[in-house]
């Protein structure tokens, strides 16, 4: 069952992952252009910071998800060695602390997508409205969310089993 859901999640993933490759690419291709342009023609091409910027976000959104599925964030991981039970209990709130946080930031995401939206916010040179950006923002945040309820789960299936070991040796103990 999980495999499978780890699978769904990965494909998804897949996708952002391409995505988020396409928007650096992207990048890559303006800021090149706009080099050609002001050297060669003296005709900058205008908004490219902006547009710079919502294209790394983008793409650093996209790439937020698979990132943490695939253990790719600096992190810590707490081996006591008097005790496995409470490393894996420690990890597993850990996933929840950054659950909450997450859900959190989506949430408040959308209100400024929302407000956005509304007051027809707009980037300052290009006039490219800016709340598409933001929405797209806060679907990757949920599907990094969707990563980290994953690994909750998990962890939580680790400090269950770690339990049930150190009660069943607790059995053989008594016996």
């Amino acid at each position: 069952m999980m495999k499978t859901i780890r699978d769904a999640i990965m494909k998804v993933f897949s996708i952002t992952n391409i995505l988020s490759g396409i928007c650096f690419f992207s990048v890559m291709v303006l800021v090149l252009a706009n080099i050609i342009m002001r050297n060669v023609f003296n005709q900058p091409i205008l908004g490219t910071v902006e547009i710079v910027g919502l294209l790394i976000a983008t793409g650093l959104g996209f790439a937020m998800g698979n990132c943490e599925m695939r253990d790719g964030n600096i992190g810590m991981d707490i081996e006591l060695p008097w005790s496995r039970k409470i490393g894996k209990t420690i990890q597993a709130v850990a996933h929840l602390i950054s659950l909450c946080f997450w859900t959190i930031v989506v949430w408040q995401i959308l209100v400024y997508m929302y407000a956005s939206y509304v007051n027809g916010r707009v980037t300052s040179t290009a006039s490219i409205p800016v709340y598409p950006f933001i929405f797209i923002l806060g679907f990757n945040v949920f599907c990094l969310c969707v990563a980290l309820l994953y690994k909750l789960i998990l962890s939580v299936g680790d400090v269950s089993a770690e339990f049930r070991k150190s009660a069943q040796k607790g059995e053989e103990e008594s016996k």
